[in-house]
């Protein structure tokens, strides 16, 4: 029997990615977004959710337990960049970024985990980013909320272990997809201290995602760990020196690191 998965942020980039791959491999499919009918050619079915919404969180559920009767996997995938000096961002914004990030899959895997229990089986995986792993200058918001994320799975997975159900994370680096187009930006204030190394980084941001890797290899890392029997805590898939940056952060003195941040970000 095909295994039921769903993708929320489905309908692009490494979401679309993720469940054009399991597709073709054999999967039942289905992907969310806030607005479906805006992606006709998608070729997976789409179920409308916003993470946000605690009511389109039951409903999409309860839409996909009505044709299915089941769900196997839950891929957490969708998320929004911010950046900005944090002395500047909204106050509201950093709200609405962990609204997104964080309590919005919390809340999604709550909303499936009777189910799961049910069945007493299950795999949630909750995408973060390596950016998770280290306070970034002028991405703290996305750090944070990403980082809280990967800490609560840690806590979570032993919660439902009891039930047959697994939890991890995949933490990806810079990949080529649209996420800057729908990031947040804290404007680039003419009178701001920050004008000048904010907007350096911004520019080095842009480049890192349009040089990054092809989400496929996300894909693929997806596939990978659904066919794995006992999954690890977490998964980091990106670029070697990204992924090397977690070592370098876990053996190097705090105040090195720090400099080698802020020598990358020429701060």
């Amino acid at each position: 029997m095909s295994k039921v998965v769903l993708v929320t942020g489905g309908s692009s980039g490494i979401g679309k990615a993720i469940g054009e791959f399991l597709l073709q491999k054999g999967f039942k499919v289905y992907g969310t977004s806030r607005n479906p009918e805006s992606y006709s050619d998608s070729k997976i079915p789409l179920l409308a959710l916003d993470v946000v919404d605690q009511k389109s969180i039951t409903a999409c559920v309860e839409a996909l337990l009505m044709k299915e009767n089941r769900i196997d996997v839950l891929v957490n995938n969708a998320g929004t960049g911010i950046t900005g000096p944090i002395e500047e961002v909204p106050e509201e914004e950093m709200k609405r970024n962990f609204d997104t990030n964080f309590f919005g899959p919390i809340n999604v895997i709550k909303a499936v985990l009777p189910a799961m229990r049910q069945q007493q089986s299950g795999l949630i995986i909750n995408i973060t980013s390596i950016a998770g792993y280290m306070g970034l200058p002028y991405r703290g918001i996305y750090s944070a909320s990403k980082g809280a994320l990967e800490l609560i799975t840690e806590a979570f997975r032993m919660e439902i272990k009891e039930f047959g159900i697994e939890m991890t994370t995949v933490a990806p680096g810079d990949f080529s997809t649209n996420i800057a187009s729908g990031r947040y930006h804290a404007p680039e204030l003419e009178n701001s201290p920050y004008k000048q190394p904010y907007g350096n980084t911004l520019k080095l941001m842009d480049e890192h995602v349009d040089s990054g890797d092809d989400p496929m290899l996300m894909a693929k890392a997806i596939y990978k760990i659904i066919n794995t029997p006992n999954p690890k805590v977490h998964y980091k898939v990106g670029a070697f020196m990204q992924k090397f940056s977690i070592v370098l952060k876990r053996i190097l003195p705090d105040k090195v690191y720090e400099k080698l941040l802020r020598n990358h970000y020429k701060l």
